[in-house]
């Protein structure tokens, strides 16, 4: 099927009719007759019956129409983005992080970023480490934000700047004074894998070795939700924290600061630009926000 066939039979679907398909087209009436009739001769089946005055698809047509639409529509975007590459030098770009990050945190960064530099457009996805890595490594994103280290052949990493682990209760709730008091508290544990649960883990392990976790997480604006519904208590970052601190938690800082490192992860053959360096700005200074006061 090739590209102009495509263009007849979207044409048809949308407009319902010869007349309108050759509008759509800019093309004569004859013209987009002769198209679809080469189309279905190719074809080897007839795409539209003749059903007072409009063309009705086909049982083929059918199946065919959402697969034409999303390639009609891949185009299009191809396209957009072809002009905003060549009328905007800024670009596109396509950031993951993890939730943590997509929560609070980059949309003010981003926001911010637009309104310094309007000629830029972003896509953001929010995925955990694996699929963030693997995405990054195919070339489907520019960058990552993540607290992972991005230990990977295809990734080079740059810390940003760091946060920190923070202890996360109801009001009212005394913060740990001392790590041996770990024991004698409900804590939520994050998923192992995760930097910043294995950090918890360790922590646990050390300190509550006996005491089994009740529940595990895998992220942690889901543990910080558990503390709000009088589930427990919890350890997590301090960005999520401060995203969700408007849901009823009290944030208390840990009886040593544990840093956390916030890095970029980016292809290892990506030699930067100034256009990156202006979003990550935006990023790096809103990190810098959310930190406790010195």
């Amino acid at each position: 099927m090739r590209w102009r066939h495509v263009e007849i039979f979207d044409a048809i679907c949308r407009g319902g009719s010869l007349t309108q398909a050759a509008q759509l087209l800019h093309i004569s009436q004859p013209a987009a007759s002769k198209m679809l009739a080469t189309a279905e001769m190719q074809l080897g089946f007839k795409l539209f019956d003749r059903v007072r005055g409009r063309l009705i698809p086909t049982r083929e047509a059918s199946i065919l129409a959402p697969y034409v639409a999303r390639l009609h529509q891949n185009l299009d975007d191809v396209s957009r983005l072809a002009r905003n590459l060549r009328s905007h030098h800024e670009g596109l770009w396509r950031i993951g992080s993890s939730p943590a990050f997509g929560l609070e945190l980059l949309p003010v960064a981003l926001s911010r970023c637009r309104q310094s530099h309007p000629a830029m457009s972003f896509e953001l996805r929010t995925h955990h480490s694996g699929e963030l890595l693997q995405a990054l490594e195919t070339r489907d994103l520019d960058m990552v934000i993540s607290f992972d280290q991005g230990e990977s052949s295809g990734v080079q990493q740059q810390v940003l700047a760091d946060t920190e682990l923070v202890h996360v209760t109801l009001p009212g709730v005394a913060p740990l004074r001392h790590w041996e008091e770990m024991a004698e508290r409900a804590f939520i544990a994050l998923d192992a894998n995760d930097p910043v649960g294995a950090m918890v883990e360790d922590l646990l392990q050390r300190y509550a070795p006996d005491v089994a976790p009740f529940m595990r997480v895998q992220t942690h604006y889901v543990a910080c939700n558990l503390v709000v519904q009088q589930v427990g208590e919890a350890l997590v970052d301090l960005v999520t924290a401060r995203a969700m601190q408007g849901r009823g938690l009290a944030i208390h800082r840990l009886p040593e600061p544990l840093p956390i490192p916030v890095s970029i992860l980016t292809a290892h053959d990506d030699a930067g630009s100034g256009s990156r360096e202006r979003v990550l700005d935006h990023i790096r200074q809103a990190l810098l926000e959310c930190r406790f006061p010195d």
